[in-house]
């Protein structure tokens, strides 16, 4: 029940009491006011009091009567107003009833989905048990897989050497019948094989036209992508070979500049290159720590050279036997290798990295130009070092011997140029110029096949061209938009060639 029915029931309780109270004040008053009628003296006084007393009485119930009235308007209104906030509550009790249901769903789907989920999760774990449970059989797999490529790897070098014999008892024979034709007349032929391998004829190998200071740019070849560290002249010829980031070494006709031949295996960037005499084989130094060597005529690979443990930054083949190759890394070594047997002779550690080397014409010295500025030389049998000079202030780019041998060309990252006697190592010649300021670390500059001239790229993309008898600049050339890093002659006089860190290649007549 309402406090509302509540209010009125006992407001109605009250006023019928009220009324039976006055009910019974009348009938109790109803003698006084007939005895009052009646004219008695001796009474009138007291019933006038006892009149007053009831009228006060009387009035003060009607004022009892008026308090209740407005206790009953304000129960009423504060009736009226509970009902309103009872009528609210009721609405939110709803909504809130109404909440509860829609939290029930979706606490029920959110259930629904956590047992989806943690059933899928159940699968994901059998299935990751599964995955590796098959990793453990692969590797498995893959460690035998290794140690029977051990094994095999084992079988090809014993093969190998055992192939290397076998050739080294051909080549005996092969010298002896030599000794036989000698006496026979034909000395010719016999001073054609060194160690086996055909080379050119000292006729051929010693002919050389003489230079010209280039001036005009004959071709322009887009040769690799990513740049183009390294170029150089087959003997007595016009090809170039090239090699450049895209791991990639490749050979151009210069009379025309079209590709002749694309050598592919390489597994790195290719950072100097080198070529035997009789242009039977190419050597590139990798940025994967190998060389390769390729067989021109095949195009393939004959060896891959390992052994060093960083990056293969400089190589060269010995000018008397084509055998013979030296090269050097930034895990600071230089290995001496037999090209025969395809595996290292000697190695040389020192505790400054090599950027470049070259052989000395009678392939007994190596000569080699260091980080720390230094030009060293090197016997080749024993790893001993035989001399030094402290080159130049920065370290050394780049090493060229001239064509007699008695001049060697050496370039640093201080933008200088210097030659120096190939025995002494006294100085004997400075070269710099405005704006030639060396690009790289293995930049490689050239002297002319005549030994008359030094060519080295710039950072500008200019090459500048330096006469070596009057000290001075006689030509700059420019064609290229990038750093230029790396210049080479041809032995036949011209054309001169240069490549730059865009992978362009220029020939210049």
């Amino acid at each position: 029940m309402s406090r509302e029915v509540l209010a009125r029931e006992a407001i109605n309780h009250a006023l019928k009491a009220l009324k039976k109270r006055h009910l019974i004040e009348e009938g109790a008053h109803a003698p006084a006011y007939i005895a009052l009628s009646r004219p008695i003296i001796s009474q009138g006084s007291e019933w006038k009091e006892k009149a007053e007393n009831l009228e006060m009485e009387l009035q003060q119930c009607y004022k009892a009567q008026s308090r209740l009235s407005e206790q009953l308007v304000v129960e009423v209104a504060e009736s009226r107003a509970l009902k309103a906030s009872l009528q609210e509550k009721e609405t939110a009790i709803a909504e809130l009833e109404k909440e509860l249901n829609q939290t029930r769903d979706e606490c029920s789907q959110l259930k629904t989905d956590l047992e989806e989920k943690i059933r899928a999760l159940e699968l994901l774990m059998i299935e990751h048990q599964q995955l590796k449970a098959q990793l453990e059989q692969m590797a498995i797999k893959a460690k035998n897989a290794e140690a029977e490529n051990k094994m095999l790897v084992d079988r090809w070098m014993l093969q190998k050497m055992q192939d290397a014999e076998r050739l080294n008892e051909a080549n005996a024979l092969y010298e002896d019948m030599i000794e036989r034709l000698k006496a026979s007349g034909l000395e010719k032929l016999a001073r054609e094989q060194v160690d086996g391998i055909v080379r050119r004829s000292e006729e051929g190998a010693e002919f050389f036209a003489e230079s010209t200071v280039p001036s005009v740019c004959s071709h322009r070849i887009n040769a690799h992508e990513g740049g183009c560290a390294s170029i150089l002249f087959e003997y007595n010829s016009s090809k170039l070979i090239s090699g450049g980031q895209d791991r990639s070494v490749k050979m151009w006709d210069t009379s025309t500049g079209s590709l002749t031949h694309n050598l592919s295996g390489c597994l790195g960037s290719v950072l100097d290159l080198a070529i035997t005499h009789d242009n039977r084989f190419v050597i590139a130094a990798s940025s994967s720590n190998n060389l390769f060597v390729w067989d021109v005529s095949s195009g393939r690979i004959r060896h891959t050279l390992t052994g060093h443990t960083d990056k293969v930054c400089a190589v060269d083949v010995s000018k008397v036997s084509s055998r013979h190759v030296v090269s050097a890394a930034y895990d600071r070594t230089i290995k001496v290798w037999d090209l025969q047997k395809g595996y290292c002779t000697n190695t040389i550690i020192f505790h400054s990295n090599c950027n470049a080397l070259c052989f000395s014409t009678d392939g007994l010295t190596i000569c080699s130009g260091h980080v720390d500025g230094n030009l060293r030389l090197w016997d080749s049998r024993t790893g001993k070092l035989l001399s030094e000079v402290a080159a130049h202030s920065l370290p050394i780019t780049s090493i060229s011997l001239s064509r007699n041998g008695n001049v060697v060309l050496t370039s640093g990252r201080d933008n200088v140029h210097n030659l120096f006697d190939g025995r002494s190592l006294e100085a004997c010649g400075t070269f710099r110029a405005t704006g030639n300021r060396v690009a790289s670390n293995w930049s490689r500059s050239c002297i002319s096949p005549d030994d008359n001239y030094i060519a080295a790229g710039s950072a500008d993309g200019s090459i500048c061209i330096w006469s070596i008898s009057k000290a001075d600049i006689v030509s700059t050339l420019k064609e290229h938009t990038a750093p230029v890093l790396s210049c080479t002659w041809s032995g036949l006089g011209k054309p001169l060639a240069s490549a730059d860190k865009n992978g362009i290649v220029c020939t210049w007549t």
